[in-house]
């Protein structure tokens, strides 16, 4: 949990996050992005279309949804596993 505590630190500094604690369950603490962070959406996205093009590359579209299904079903276990 700690480097996960010192990236959102250092997001904050660089003003791409802010924390405010939830009002409704204190030990919750909620994270927004800045406008800064919003105006990075389109450079992000241009890196992420041509990361995505290096990955899949030789893949079918068929490949590429069975692929993504199976990261969905690992990201379900993972919450429900952290929710017990």
């Amino acid at each position: 949990m700690t480097s996960l505590t010192t990236m959102l630190e250092k997001m904050e500094n660089q003003g791409l996050i802010r924390r405010v604690q939830s009002e409704t369950d204190k030990r919750k603490t909620l994270l927004f992005l800045t406008e800064k962070a919003h105006s990075l959406k389109g450079e992000y996205d241009s890196v992420s279309n041509e990361m995505g093009s290096i990955y899949y590359k030789g893949f079918s579209e068929e490949e590429i949804a069975q692929f993504e299904e199976y990261l969905d079903r690992i990201r379900k276990n993972l919450e429900g596993w952290q929710e017990s």
